[in-house]
């Protein structure tokens, strides 16, 4: 499938759930690519910021995310609405702190974006691809998160409140498609008891009868119902034999779970990507939902680097044999870490090391669970490095390369007898005074087990030098 944008500049106004504040949203088209962008045109510059869950600062009941100064306050429904019509690229003008809340639920975007229309951008559309099990437990909540593979996005969530009126319940989304119908016009909802906390917090300020189910579990008296219902400005208040606040009919008997659905696809755009895969989600909310997606982000951006890993064929001739590299670098045995070169360009170089049993470290390193040191793997990645920095020179057996710095080195998994080590060195940028900055990733089949990032000095070697 390929990106999406909208075909016309559309707007809406409301009021902020939490914030009270009047704001209008301008959604404009954006370049392939782009993802969603808020812009706070209502401060100086319209300083911006990426919907992506490494910008998320608030998760106290809605998704805030702020960059500098621009900070924006409940964004999931949009972006929801956003998902739910496939819209990938799209920058949202908003001249207030918070989006407004409508009448708590995604169908005012969805209007919004078939007002605008869609546009297809002519380039393939990038996904997350759930490959393996990934999980997520919050102990303090009893939330629990499961992602698994699937050949398109579902989402199932469960919610439990350990309330008699507002019983166990669990929505699915099978296809996105059914989302405008199924997910979109389904409300936010509160329990009655907890109005006064939130309202001492300084949040729904903008709340009112018409943005959200009021759940009433436990007694009231006349009084009180009469009380607050001069609070909301409203006539009278009644609670209907369901527990709900002014009898508001319920548009699925299920609503507050499709509800936490909906706000499980707004927060999961924070991902910045689309996914495929199944979720199952257990009494979700705003603060572990984006701490599930941190988790996915991390596991998208080793799906990245997967991407990027060089295809070696153990048959092919080398760049480089053995030979050929002790004629370029100083190392020999037993200190010399790269077997072959099996690619090099102006910026790239990829070396191969095979690992095996004989190794003079395995003696006396874990002996009996034989584990390559982590310092020598990235000895290895600094020669393989070196050879990219030497092709530099016309006679690069008259130079040498010697370590600065090494930077944010991680060792994800064990590299053993058997293995063949994959060593990718790119350079970050160009080489400058002999100073060579490179990023390094070794991968052993499907794995990434070590990345570093280093700086290296690439010196003459002098007459004495030994």
């Amino acid at each position: 499938m390929e990106q999406h944008t909208i075909k016309e500049t559309v707007s809406l106004t409301g009021i902020g759930l939490h914030t009270g504040a009047r704001a209008t949203i301008t959604l404009k088209p954006a370049d392939a690519g782009t993802g969603v962008v808020f812009a706070r045109t209502d401060l100086p510059g319209a300083p911006e910021v990426p919907a992506k869950v490494r910008y998320v600062v608030n998760t106290n009941r809605s998704t805030t995310i702020e960059r500098g100064d621009a900070r924006v306050i409940t964004v999931e429904h949009l972006l929801a609405a956003l998902a739910g019509n496939h819209i990938d690229n799209v920058r949202v003008e908003i001249d207030g702190p918070e989006v407004p809340i409508m009448d708590g639920t995604a169908s005012p975007f969805v209007e919004l974006i078939r007002k605008a229309g869609r546009q297809p951008q002519g380039v393939a559309r990038e996904y997350f691809v759930v490959k393996d099990l990934i999980s997520y437990t919050d102990e303090e909540t009893g939330a629990e998160f499961i992602a698994m593979a699937s050949d398109r996005f579902e989402l199932t969530t469960m919610i439990d409140f350990d309330s008699d009126f507002l019983e166990q319940q669990f929505a699915e989304l099978n296809d996105m498609d059914d989302f405008n119908k199924e997910i979109a016009p389904c409300r936010t909802f509160v329990f009655l008891r907890e109005i006064e906390s939130l309202a001492d917090q300084g949040l729904i300020k903008g709340g009112d009868l018409d943005n959200a189910i009021v759940v009433v579990d436990q007694p009231v008296s006349q009084s009180e119902l009469e009380s607050l219902a001069r609070k909301l400005g409203r006539p009278a208040l009644e609670v209907s034999d369901t527990g709900i606040l002014n009898t508001i009919k319920l548009k699925f008997k299920n609503e507050p779970a499709r509800h936490k659905l909906l706000d499980v696809i707004g927060d999961l755009c924070l991902l910045g990507v689309p996914i495929q895969g199944k979720i199952v989600a257990k009494k979700p909310g705003h603060r572990v939902n984006t701490e599930f997606v941190r988790r996915l982000a991390r596991h998208y951006q080793e799906q990245l680097k997967l991407g990027n890993k060089p295809d070696y064929d153990p048959a092919a001739p080398p760049l480089f044999t053995t030979a050929q590299i002790e004629r370029i670098l100083p190392h020999r045995h037993p200190f010399l870490l790269v077997d072959k070169i099996i690619s090099l360009t102006d910026t790239v170089v990829v070396g191969i090391k095979n690992i095996t049993y004989d190794q003079y470290f395995f003696k006396g390193h874990f002996p009996g669970n034989p584990i390559m040191p982590g310092v020598l793997q990235i000895e290895a990645m600094a020669q393989t490095g070196g050879v990219l920095a030497l092709s530099t020179k016309e006679d690069p057996e008259n130079w040498d390369t010697f370590f600065l710095k090494i930077r944010d080195a991680k060792f994800k998994h064990f590299v053993v007898p058997g293995d063949t080590m994959i060593i990718k060195m790119e350079l970050v940028e160009p080489i400058r005074r002999g100073i060579c900055h490179m990023r390094g990733t070794v991968y052993v089949g499907d794995t990434i087990t070590t990345e570093a990032d280093m700086t290296a000095l690439i010196k003459r070697r002098e007459p004495n030098d030994t």
